[in-house]
């Protein structure tokens, strides 16, 4: 398979999965297994295309928020309570992600066993959540933020899904299951932006034009599959909960960990 279709493949994977608590990075890197394409850099890079798509879905919510800076205490709040969270994430990127892109990325048993705890975890949480307290992303507390921001720097471990931590932290913490989905696309802006920065400015002088143009491709598919599924998945968490998710992660890493032991992926 071309480079070019393998790069659209794994953009449209990335964009899908991004925003669902499944875990985009891991899903890369089985299908990427799957395709015979390694590049560590690339799976973190088209990551801003799905930032891209929540950028445009939420544009008059951000441009709300940005022009009220000056202005608007509620505005301020709101950019603090990201600001906040996504701390330490950045701190432990910056800590741990030589390792985790030099080891935990080549371990496919890592995939594995986070699935299925991200599963159970995920299906002990919905079941134990009763009264939420939080009913708007606005009126987040600072100090859920920060608690939220926590269990995404968890989320540097590949499997356990970024999304999924933030999401099910919010609900840990009391958020509502549509407002912290929702804390958790606002909250992917800095964090997946970050990323992307740190690996271009780490490769600046490594990257070659094909990889350049895999990255482009994955790109733009990544920001067209992302844009597709975020309204649908929100509308869908409002109605149904998270607990389809927890057992597809159940079954996919049970089915991993089985494909591993059978000798697949060394």
């Amino acid at each position: 398979m071309p480079p070019a279709i393998q790069a659209a493949v794994l953009g449209i994977v990335q964009g899908v999965t991004e925003f669902l608590p499944v875990s985009s990075t891991a899903h890369l890197l089985i299908v990427g297994k799957l395709l015979g394409f390694d590049d560590p850099i690339f799976t973190i890079m088209i990551q801003l295309g799905s930032i891209f798509a929540v950028v445009w879905l939420y544009r008059h919510k951000l441009m709300e928020v940005v022009q009220g800076l000056p202005t608007q205490p509620s505005a301020r709040r709101f950019a603090i309570m990201l600001v906040v969270a996504v701390l330490p994430a950045l701190v432990a990127g910056a800590a741990l992600s030589g390792f985790v892109t030099r080891v935990l990325y080549r371990t496919l048993l890592v995939n594995a066993v986070t699935f299925v705890v991200g599963g159970i975890i995920i299906l002990i949480v919905e079941r134990a959540q009763k009264h939420p307290t939080v009913h708007h992303v606005d009126n987040t507390p600072v100090s859920k933020a920060f608690g939220i921001g926590v269990c995404q720097a968890v989320a540097i471990v590949p499997g356990v899904s970024r999304s999924g931590a933030t999401i099910i932290g919010g609900l840990a913490i009391g958020l509502d299951r549509a407002v912290a989905t929702e804390f958790s696309f606002f909250l992917a802006i800095p964090t997946l932006t970050a990323a992307f920065a740190n690996s271009l400015w780490k490769a600046r002088h490594d990257l070659t034009s094909g990889q350049t143009t895999n990255i482009a491709i994955g790109f733009v598919m990544a920001f067209i599959s992302s844009a597709l599924v975020i309204k649908p998945f929100l509308g869908y968490v409002r109605r149904s909960g998270f607990q389809a998710f927890a057992w597809y992660r159940i079954i996919a890493g049970l089915a991993l960990a089985a494909a591993i032991a059978a000798g697949w992926g060394r």
